[in-house]
């Protein structure tokens, strides 16, 4: 499938607080250290970070087409078998659609915070030392359209590894909190993509999850809509409230996170997990609703498809 996806660029680096380039989750001093580390090391952006815009009506997508038809492009196939076609934007007037586009538009980071991080420190230590250093003031991105056809916003499941599996007495007190719930056999691993399909993609954009702990059996639950996000409702309620994880335990290793509901259901039947719980994606328009108010999200709430292998460009910030 061909997936116009977006570009790469130069970006400001701009503070959190001024609300253009947005956050949608929190980050971890240890990674940022070592990143910034080899930063200083290398003077090299080794990878870009991952941004988001919003574009539904596909403005810049004439843009982006213009430039891949207007010479060869190069080509590159990466670790998974995806290949990739990259051509240079060079003609002034496209780049001047583009500024134009985007000035007036935030940017959501869909990943890459740690490295965006570490770019704001870069740049305040350069400051700090013996004169500016206009190279630092900017930082590799990639942009993306988070409407773009053939880019995907998945979810990242759920696998508790600390926590008994609930009998149907327990799970059945769910339903004094307003949770409803139905039951769906499911033999093997290889049958729950399908099946969650048809069962979770109907409460899209409400709070919604199957749970399975291995016994052929997927219990969906759902409630009602609600301003909330339907991944915050189901932390506080589910992971905190039924399963009595807080964020401490998380963190703690108490859930794993896997991207995909197959491996999750591998897991869960090999004995390395209690319960999957399998979750609906977030809509491209609920990400950027939370980081317009200043939230964040829960930690691994969304996976951005498809993701481009380092390595295709980098940026050094010699002269």
């Amino acid at each position: 499938a061909l997936a116009r996806t977006g570009f790469f660029c130069a970006l400001k680096l701009e503070d959190y607080a001024k609300r253009i380039v947005r956050p949608h989750e929190r980050t971890l001093a240890g990674p940022k250290a070592d990143r910034l580390k080899i930063l200083r090391a290398s003077r090299t952006n080794l990878s870009a970070v991952f941004l988001l815009y919003e574009d539904p009506d596909g403005k810049l997508d004439a843009l982006l087409d213009q430039a891949l038809a207007a010479g060869e492009p190069q080509r590159a196939r990466d670790a998974g078998g995806i290949a990739h076609e990259l051509a240079a934007i060079d003609d002034a007037h496209a780049i001047g659609e583009v500024q134009r586009f985007l000035a007036s538009r935030p940017l959501v980071i869909a990943d890459g915070h740690h490295r965006y991080e570490t770019g704001l420190a870069y740049q305040a230590e350069r400051r700090a030392g013996a004169g500016p250093d206009p190279a630092a003031d900017s930082i590799f991105v990639y942009l993306a359209n988070a409407y773009a056809a053939g880019s995907l916003l998945l979810p990242i499941h759920r696998l508790l590894v600390r926590a008994p599996a609930p009998s149907d007495a327990r799970w059945a007190e769910l339903a004094r909190s307003g949770w409803q719930q139905r039951a769906l056999g499911v033999s093997s691993p290889e049958q729950v993509e399908a099946a969650l399909r048809d069962a979770l993609a109907p409460h899209t954009g409400a709070p919604a999850f199957a749970a399975d702990d291995g016994r052929g059996q997927l219990r969906i639950f759902w409630k009602p809509p609600s301003a909330e996000l339907s991944i915050e409702v189901f932390h506080r309620e589910i992971v905190a409230g039924f399963f009595g994880l807080d964020e401490t335990a998380v963190r703690d290793g108490a859930v794993a996170f896997p991207k995909a509901a197959q491996e999750a259901a591998r897991e869960v039947r090999a004995g390395r997990g209690t319960v999957a719980l399998y979750l609906n994606p977030l809509r491209a328009e609920d990400v950027f609703r939370v980081t317009a108010a200043g939230a964040t999200l829960p930690q691994k709430s969304t996976f951005f498809y498809p993701k481009l292998p380092t390595g295709l460009l980098f940026r050094s910030l010699e002269d």
